[in-house]
C-alpha cells in the first residue's frame, strides 16, 4: 500500500534545530540528496546574512555544498518556488524574520515538503522566535547535539568567545563553542 502522506500529495514541515556545531546544515544537505536520489524537484534557500562561506549555497562546517538561492527576507521566497517543486530546504531559519512562519506553512499547505534548519537559542540560551513557532508548527522535529569543547559531553549551548553584544553575529569556531549545560557560562547583562 502507498505511503498515504505521498499519495495524498501533504505537505510537512520538518525542522532540524540544536546549538552550533550540532550538524544542522549536514542533515538539511542530507535530506536533500536523499530528495534528489528519489527524483524529487527540489529547491532551497539561504538568508543573505550568512555570508561565512560564500554565497548562493548552503555549505556545512564539513565544506559539504548544495547549490541555493539567497533572500533578504521571507517574502522574497514564495515567488521563487517553482510549481513543481516538491521539496523546499531553507537553512539558518534563525536569520528570518517571523514571515518565514508563514511562508513555511503556504508552502506545506501547498503539498511541499519543507525542511528547515537553524539555531533554537542564541548565545544567551534565549529561544529565538522564528525557530521556536516552527517548533510548534512542525510535523516532525529533530534537535541535533554537539559535542562540548570543555568537557566532551553532549552540547545543547552556543557559548559565544567573543565580546561582542548584538544577538547575531555570523561566525564560526573564531567566535562559538559548543557547550554541555554544566560547561555553559550564560553572558552578563
Amino acid at each position: 500500500m502507498a505511503n498515504p502522506l505521498i499519495y495524498h500529495k501533504q505537505g510537512w514541515i520538518e525542522v532540524i534545530c540544536g546549538c552550533m556545531f550540532s550538524g544542522k546544515t549536514e542533515e538539511l544537505i542530507r535530506r536533500v540528496r536523499t530528495a534528489l536520489i528519489a527524483k524529487q524537484k527540489v529547491q532551497l534557500f539561504n538568508s543573505k546574512i550568512d555570508t561565512r562561506y560564500g554565497i548562493d549555497s548552503i555549505i556545512s562546517h564539513n565544506q559539504n555544498k548544495v547549490a541555493a538561492t539567497c533572500v533578504k527576507k521571507s517574502d522574497e521566497i514564495l515567488p521563487l518556488v517553482e510549481k513543481d517543486t516538491q521539496v523546499i530546504a531553507i537553512d539558518e531559519i534563525n536569520f528570518f524574520d517571523m514571515g518565514i512562519v508563514s511562508v513555511c506553512e503556504k508552502l506545506a499547505n501547498a503539498g511541499k515538503r519543507v525542511i528547515v534548519a537553524g539555531l533554537d537559542t542564541d548565545y544567551r540560551a534565549e529561544p529565538f522566535e522564528v525557530t521556536a513557532a516552527l517548533l510548534a508548527k512542525a510535523e516532525y522535529v529533530t534537535k541535533n547535539l554537539a559535542v562540548c569543547t570543555k568537557c566532551g559531553n553532549p552540547a545543547s549551548f552556543t557559548q559565544r568567545t567573543s565580546k561582542d553584544k548584538k544577538r547575531i553575529v555570523v561566525g564560526t569556531t573564531d567566535a562559538y563553542q559548543a557547550r554541555c549545560r554544566r560547561c555553559y557560562k550564560k553572558p552578563r547583562k
